[in-house]
């Protein structure tokens, strides 16, 4: 059954721009990649003494049932080089599934929608470019409420050469 997912992506080693288009490229096999957000200069949160990262947000379609989706995923990080020696540390790509359809997911190793999305600036201001509108199926808050509703910190700045909802074949 088709579904549409919502994921979020980040880096902040090597080629930020770069990393994030080979990580959406390789989404494109996984399903139809719908719309991809502009990409979000954002300081690090946790272990703070690294580079910013670009963060995006984007919408696959997919027929992947969930563990499924996230086993290519972690697969797909691996590939890009991706190596978990520290939590919140650098990397070269990390990709969260925030939410898939509306389904409510809690296994070991999955839980859906992503547990921290609502927190986090970094994930709710490239969704709510693409997803304003979509309900938390938990918080039954749109996109666009939970980003409202964050208090004031975390720096995130649109990175203005980023068009949003670009043409998935431009950025390959």
């Amino acid at each position: 059954m088709y579904k549409d997912v919502y994921l979020s992506l980040g880096s902040n080693l090597g080629d930020r721009t770069a990393n994030l288009n080979r990580a959406i490229s390789g989404l494109g096999e996984l399903g139809q990649v719908v719309a991809v957000s502009s990409f979000y200069e954002t300081e690090p949160m946790g272990f703070a003494a690294q580079p910013w990262f670009l963060n995006c947000a984007v919408k696959l379609g997919t027929e992947k049932m969930p563990k499924q989706l996230l086993s290519v995923v972690l697969d797909l990080e691996q590939q890009m080089g991706r190596r978990r020696v520290q939590k919140d540390g650098p990397r070269i790509i990390d990709i969260d599934i925030l939410l898939f359809g509306n389904s409510i997911i809690d296994t070991k190793g999955l839980v859906v929608p992503h547990p921290a999305m609502h927190q986090r600036r970094f994930v709710l201001e490239p969704l709510a470019e693409i997803a304003a509108e979509v309900r938390h199926p938990v918080f039954k808050r749109t996109v666009r409420e939970l980003r409202d509703a964050l208090p004031p910190g975390q720096s995130v700045k649109r990175i203005e050469h980023s068009s949003p909802r670009m043409n998935v074949e431009q950025r390959k």
